[in-house]
């Protein structure tokens, strides 16, 4: 028996979803837990299974558009199920479907109570129906639909994702040339036509007004010499918002006006900690680099100051048992968080092997939704840039994050003599609502004593 497939949710709150692949052909068969459908969310592309074997019938959208979660996307079928006429299908499964444009619309479709009234008669002082009336003449049939983008004059029919894309860049459908079936504009259209857009810079002086409205003329007067023009060529570049980039703004915005910050500042001593890793390394076939050190040593922390280990929600502080630590990675898209779980079992090769996995996926876009969420912790380290010292923002509904500066040569005074030592600086920004200041404290003394005595974080 045929049925609707829906855009899924693969992500908590999502209201929309880009379809970025179909994991299966039209027509082809698939079996339980196959990936039938590729999502792409803010920050991570989710193949989503399927729950049963079928057929897939007929898909309705097209790669790269944007569709609310609940909207039929695809007609799956049972095991060696094929389709006649797919519109009187659709009809029957309560779908609307405008052929050749790839978009679905759902019908209201109501039950009345009470049968409709029959249509009245003619009333007093109508005249009786003398015949049938001619047939209305027929709407002129459409041209068929090439690839070169509809005729002038016709429907212009846009995905929603290059809809949104095209009012961000100021372009009107009408300026677009479609590649997709039947002269349908996507995503690559407008990004083409974006890039092909020349700047136009502003002009130097308003337009003129017409002669029959313009103003009397002004008497003479003195002006100051006008500025230098623009150089030719000077202009700027508009880059459309990524849908990562939007969650990024969107999340950390929240945070910030939302999330009560407060900053903790400590320097290390970390003489200690870079020879130890230097031993570790001489001995190891996975090779620490400082990060993984900074990571074991947070669980270190997390598991001797329980308290930091919670996240704050409307009813009640969500305390965790096991310590799960995201890792802030640089992308060209933007940063991503993935999460490291279970940290206080793990060992030191173990989070250095789980860290280059995570960030490598990263960067070549591969991780899950779920590799994305949970956490109440995130390191974020700046060091391998030569920044001295920075304060970070939390991401939410973490409690805290770590802000790692560059290891650098400092002088400390002991015993009354200056001595050198190699020194790094760490911020902690915390969510004062599930945390308050003294807990938070206790969590960097226990943190930097960790990196003062790098042994405890091994055994």
């Amino acid at each position: 028996m045929a049925e609707l497939f829906r855009m899924p949710a693969v992500a908590a709150d999502d209201t929309t979803g880009v379809l970025s692949a179909w994991q299966v052909a039209e027509g082809a068969a698939f079996a339980a837990d196959d990936a039938l459908i590729s999502v792409e969310t803010d920050k991570a592309e989710v193949d989503v299974p399927a729950e049963r074997p079928g057929v897939l019938l007929k898909t309705l959208y097209e790669p790269g558009a944007e569709i609310e979660v609940g909207t039929p996307v695809a007609v799956l079928g049972a095991p060696g199920e094929s389709v006649g006429d797919l519109d009187a299908l659709l009809a029957e499964l309560g779908v609307a479907f405008a052929g050749g444009a790839g978009v679905i619309r759902p019908e209201r479709r109501t039950v009345p109570d009470t049968p409709a009234p029959a249509a009245p008669g003619p009333g007093p002082g109508t005249a009786p129906d003398a015949g049938p009336r001619p047939p209305a003449p027929a709407a002129p049939a459409a041209p068929p639909a090439t690839g070169a983008g509809p005729a002038p004059g016709a429907r212009l029919f846009t995905s929603p994702l290059a809809r949104r894309l095209a009012r961000e860049a100021g372009l009107e459908p009408a300026e677009l040339t479609g590649t997709g079936p039947g002269g349908r504009i996507v995503r690559r259209d407008v990004e083409a036509a974006v890039a092909a857009r020349p700047h136009r810079p502003e002009p130097s002086t308003p337009p003129r007004e017409p002669a029959d409205r313009a103003a009397p003329p002004a008497p003479p007067q003195v002006r100051a010499p006008a500025a230098p023009a623009a150089p030719e060529g000077a202009g700027h570049q508009d880059i459309p918002h990524t849908r990562m980039r939007r969650a990024i703004a969107a999340r950390l915005t929240e945070s910030k006006q939302h999330t009560p910050h407060f900053y903790l500042r400590a320097t290390c001593e970390v003489d200690e900690l870079l020879a130890f890793r230097q031993r570790i390394n001489a001995a190891s076939p996975v090779k620490v680099s400082l990060n993984d050190i900074l990571v074991k040593a947070a669980a270190l922390a997390h598991t001797a100051v329980p308290e930091m280990n919670a996240t704050w929600h409307a009813d009640a502080v969500r305390r965790y048992e096991s310590v799960d630590v995201s890792i802030a990675v640089a992308t060209d898209g933007g940063l991503l968080t993935p999460v490291l779980r279970g940290v206080e079992r793990m060992s030191l090769s173990a989070v250095a092997t789980a860290t280059r996995d995570h960030a490598e996926r990263a960067r070549s876009g591969t991780l899950r939704q779920a590799d994305l969420e949970g956490g109440s912790l995130t390191i974020s380290n700046l060091g391998m840039y030569g920044v001295e010292e920075f304060a970070a923002i939390i991401n939410p509904p973490q409690a805290a994050i770590l802000a790692v500066g560059a290891v650098r040569d400092a002088a400390v005074v002991r015993d009354g003599a200056v001595t050198a030592v190699k020194a790094m600086t760490v911020v902690l920004s915390v969510d004062h609502r599930p945390v308050d200041g003294a807990v938070a404290a206790r969590w960097l003394a226990a943190f930097t004593g960790a990196l003062a005595d790098p042994i405890r974080i091994v055994i």
